[in-house]
Order: C-alpha cells, then structure tokens, then sequence
C-alpha cells in the first residue's frame, strides 16, 4: 500500500469511529435517593428511566442511546449542589429533580450560575416537582423548565371544580405548612377568594412535620366552622394533623388537598379519606388507561403520585429531540432548550406547552375525590380516585409574575 493509501484509509477508520461514537445526550438524575424522600424521589427517578426507554426504543438520540446517571442528593440542597458538579464533570447536558423545591431552588441557580461561566457547554434543567412561586418569579431563567403546576394552579383548579360540583360552600379555612410551599398555597386560596365566592374564616402557618399536639389545631379549625379546608400539607402534617384529627373531632368539612395520593396516604387515613379532594397533574381514572397499561407492562405497576407526569415531560423532551439532528456532533443544549420551548406534548389528559416569558408549562389539573370501589384502587384498598373535572391548562394558569426577568440566549 502506498504511503498516500495508508493516509486515506487511516482517515476513513478514523471517520468511521467517529461517526460509529457520536456523542450521546447524558441525562442526570438529582434525586432523594436515601432519606425521608427516599420513596418520592425513586418515583421520580423510575419515571424519567420509563420515559428515557421510549426515546431509546425509537432510536436514541444523535446516533447513540440516550445515557442515564442517577445521584443521590440525600434529600439535601448542599448535597445536590455536590451532586450537581458531578454531573457536570461527567458531562451530563440535562438535570431532573422533583422531590423538594429548596433543592429546585439550589439547582436552578447552580446552572445558571455554571451557564454563565462556560458559555457553548450549557446544562439545562427540567423541574418535576419544585413547585416554589419563585422558580418561575424572581428565580426564573432560560435554561429552567418547570413540567408541574404550581400552588394556583391547583388551588384555582380546586375551586372551578369544587363549585361546579356544589362541594366548595362559601366559608374556607386554610391551614399549610410554613415554608415557601405552604406560603404560596395561603396566597393562592386568598387570590382565589372573590372568583370563588367564599369567605376565609381563619388562616394557619405551621412548623414543618415538628407538630406533636394536634388538639389546639382542631379546636381552632371547629370554632372557625369552615365548609372546606384548603391544605397543601402532605406527609404526619396531612393526615395526622388534619384529616384524622378532624375526623376524629367529628367535623364535618370537606378537605381540598395537594398530595392525598402520595403512596400510603389513603391507608392511613382509612375512611376518613372518603369524600374528600385533590388537585394534581395527572389521574389514571381521568384516562381512557391506555398509558397507563403500558406503563405497568413496563414497571410493573400503574404510574402513582408523580410518575405519570414526569413521564409526559420526558415525552415532551421526546417530542422535541424529534425536531433536531446535531449529526453526531457535540450536543447543544440551548437548541434542545428552543425546541422545548415550541412544543405541546398532547397527554392523555389534556396537552401541555411551555410559556416562553417564564418556562413555566400550562397544564390540564385532574381534579379527583376519594371513592370507594374505585378503577384504580390505592395502597391495597378498596378505595382510590374518582375524577371530578379536568381543568384546562388555560383556565388553571397564572399570568407571569412581574418579578421574572428572563434573559434570552443572546441577549
């Protein structure tokens, strides 16, 4: 072979081997692994793997597989921001996380802040669950995608539905947790007041899970009289705090809840549940169960609590991949990001697209109520969800928030 052969067919290896190892997309896990979110945060992570299966059924992405890296924040934001730099050192392009938005909140200002040091090597993040007003308002950033509602959005979702279905009354107590969670739900139901037609008879902040006597909540919540109790609450403070101790009590008041289906909520509260009402992204009662079906061919089990909506937002990331050909080549995050932005996913209760001004998606909310003999009984019971009402992402929606100063790629 001439010493001009050797050259091009040592070329043509070298082109093939690069055309046969094109960069793959890396997607990172940030999740409550270990600890008390332990069982939310696998939810999550099990989900984004189910979604990412379906984009690598069809094909990968960029001529490789779609990677996936889980880390464990132990449910802590300096954890996740630990994390977080492994990510990056192992050149993942795309962050999820949902359990806890203090660590929504610890992420999304880790990748802006990394974004800005090493402009052309972007990460992006896709938010599951962090449902703080500010990730949307003065936290807001490009590269940020919030693919859940928010506490008005539920609340706003609650009250059309409730009042439809004659269950709402005219006298509301409001009882949440005192952290940016359980402030944006108080703000929310005091929003939803006059376009409601209800009266607030009493307001309650509370300390995180710390309450031990819930005797004077009761006492309190009997004397204000209420038709309905709106609580973003979950965990003890839900069921313990509220719903058994109001049940306990005797109280005839309809609860207006958040997280009523995070797993083992219904068989703890017993019949106690019954009757009562939830607002949330996704219901499998809501459906006509095709989705779901293939989702448990897939798992093992209906998707529960966060899985169905995480899902869609890595179908949503599916979608618009789809639209893309880097040809091998080094993976753009900000062209990911614009693609993301132009994209309603069509789910099986309603489509969702994303708001530009503030990467916030607009979302159908299933309103449900805890019935027994349920399609789709939870926790082993004989009891689960009926749906209500589907709320359209328009009517559920928020307008952005003056504190959100999105700043544009290029600008």
């Amino acid at each position: 072979m001439t010493r001009l052969a050797l050259i091009a067919a040592t070329s043509a290896l070298a082109l093939g081997a690069t055309a046969l190892h094109a960069e793959p997309l890396k997607i990172g896990i940030i999740e409550s692994l270990s600890g008390a979110q332990t069982s939310t945060g696998r939810l999550y992570a099990n989900a984004v793997a189910y979604g990412v299966a379906q984009i690598n059924d069809a094909g990968g992405f960029n001529g490789e597989p779609v990677e996936v890296i889980e880390y464990d924040n132990a449910g802590g934001a300096p954890d996740a921001a630990t994390k977080f730099r492994q990510a990056v050192a192992d050149g993942v392009d795309i962050i999820f996380q949902g359990a806890s938005s203090a660590i929504a909140g610890q992420l999304t200002e880790d990748v802006r802040k990394h974004n800005l040091r090493n402009p052309g090597k972007e990460v992006m993040f896709i938010n599951l669950g962090g449902e703080a007003m500010e990730l949307t308002g003065d936290k807001c950033q490009f590269y940020h995608f919030r693919f859940t509602t928010t506490a008005p959005m539920r609340v706003n979702a609650l009250v059309s539905a409730m009042k439809e279905a004659g269950d709402l009354g005219t006298k509301v107590y409001s009882i949440n947790q005192n952290y940016s969670w359980g402030q944006d739900m108080q703000s929310a139901v005091e929003t939803a007041a006059a376009g409601g037609d209800f009266e607030i008879v009493d307001e309650v902040l509370h300390d995180v899970n710390k309450i031990q006597d819930f005797a004077p909540f009761v006492a309190r919540l009997k004397s204000a009289a209420p038709d309905t109790v709106f609580t973003g609450n979950w965990s003890n403070d839900l069921l313990l705090l509220l719903m058994k101790a109001a049940g306990d009590a005797g109280l005839d008041v309809t609860f207006a809840t958040a997280y009523l289906d995070q797993p083992g909520n219904i068989a703890n509260a017993g019949e106690t549940a019954l009757g009562h009402y939830i607002a949330n992204n996704y219901d499998n009662a809501a459906t006509d169960g095709e989705f779901a079906e293939a989702y448990k061919a897939s798992t093992g089990h209906y998707p529960t609590f966060v899985e169905g909506h995480t899902a869609f937002a890595v179908g949503a990331l599916h979608q618009a991949l789809d639209t893309l050909d880097f040809g091998g080549d080094a993976i753009d995050v900000t062209k990911i990001a614009l693609a993301l932005e132009d994209t309603t996913y069509e789910t099986p209760v309603g489509p969702i697209s994303v708001r530009k001004e503030d990467h916030q998606t607009i979302r159908p909310v299933v309103v449900s109520k805890v019935v027994k003999n349920a399609k789709y009984p939870a926790d082993d019971t004989d009891m689960g969800f009926e749906t209500v009402g589907v709320v359209p992402g328009e009517t559920a929606i928020y307008p952005v928030q003056d504190s959100c100063k999105m700043v544009r790629p290029g600008e």
